[in-house]
């Protein structure tokens, strides 16, 4: 069996709702979509898909397996067309999204970078603090950071993102530094809705830690969060890059480091590999490798 022909079929079928249409859009057989799938199937030892005579619909380890399925799909079909140097000059026009802060620290450089070398394409830097649907809002990419909850889209993960607990100087001078998460629950603590609330996650010993916070602000966004956080008001709980500046001035410190969850992933993510120009597909390698190398 051709595992990667395989794949590429299970995707198909996902795409296109049946396996009629996946083997148009293929270009093959009712019955060899029929025969491949099969064999994937077996070879997996699980059945991916439900097939009834009116309608297909994935099963829990067909979910599970597909988001890999189309990484491997995507990273196969982007490679191929990289290395054909012989592409004609990129143009056209390219949207993009990512959070905020995170965007005009990390992504904004990447796509002046990017457009210095290619002065024929436009790009629209769209930075916004919500889960945004790329296809529903007529995005081309868009930079996530944590768990993927749209299985439709393809991925390429692209670095993880520290959570960290931060607090200013003084604050620490006032109340003392924590040894322990747990002592986080009778200090002030800031929280933010974007990054776990009042219930802060930690890790000790390989098992998961859950402390309970309390404070006198809640804010849905991170920047005064933690202009509250320098003024000492409280602990506060983070994605690293967005204390970023504020660590490097010393105008907060971060504790409780050996305590960390694992980092959340930071992906790139775009609708569909087949239906990229190829002015999309360059500048999401360029972004990835980008993001890949940078430090937060």
């Amino acid at each position: 069996m051709d595992k990667l022909r395989a794949l590429q079929t299970f995707v198909a079928v996902v795409d296109h709702g049946s396996l009629t249409a996946a083997a148009d859009a293929l270009g093959s057989s009712l019955p060899a979509v029929v025969r491949t799938l099969a064999a994937l199937e077996q070879q997996l030892g699980t059945r991916l898909i439900h097939r009834t005579t009116r309608r297909h619909s994935l099963t829990e380890e067909g979910r599970a397996y597909l988001e890999r399925a189309r990484r491997i799909v995507a990273e196969v079909e982007e490679a191929d067309r990289l290395l054909d140097q012989r592409a004609p000059t990129l143009r056209g026009r390219i949207s993009v999204t990512a959070p905020v802060l995170f965007g005009q620290y990390h992504v904004a450089p990447v796509v002046t970078e990017f457009l210095l070398r290619h002065p024929q394409v436009e790009i629209e830097h769209v930075l916004l603090d919500r889960v945004v649907n790329l296809v529903e809002e007529g995005l081309d990419v868009g930079v996530r950071i944590g768990a993927l909850q749209d299985s439709t889209l393809v991925a390429r993960p692209s670095g993880g993102m520290r959570r960290v607990v931060v607090a200013s100087p003084a604050l620490l001078e006032r109340v003392g530094t924590p040894a322990h998460p747990r002592e986080l629950a009778a200090l002030p603590c800031l929280r933010s809705h974007g990054v776990e609330g009042e219930h802060w996650t930690f890790r000790e010993g390989g098992r998961t830690l859950r402390v309970r916070v309390s404070g006198a602000l809640s804010t849905n966004l991170a920047a005064p969060m933690l202009l509250a956080c320098e003024e000492g008001l409280g602990f506060a709980r983070c994605l690293a890059y967005q204390a970023t500046r504020a660590l490097q001035h010393k105008r907060l410190r971060v504790v409780l480091e050996e305590f960390e969850g694992e980092p959340w992933p930071v992906q790139v993510t775009y609708a569909s590999a087949r239906l990229l120009p190829t002015r999309t597909r360059v500048f999401i390698e360029f972004l990835h490798e980008r993001l890949k190398a940078a430090r937060w």
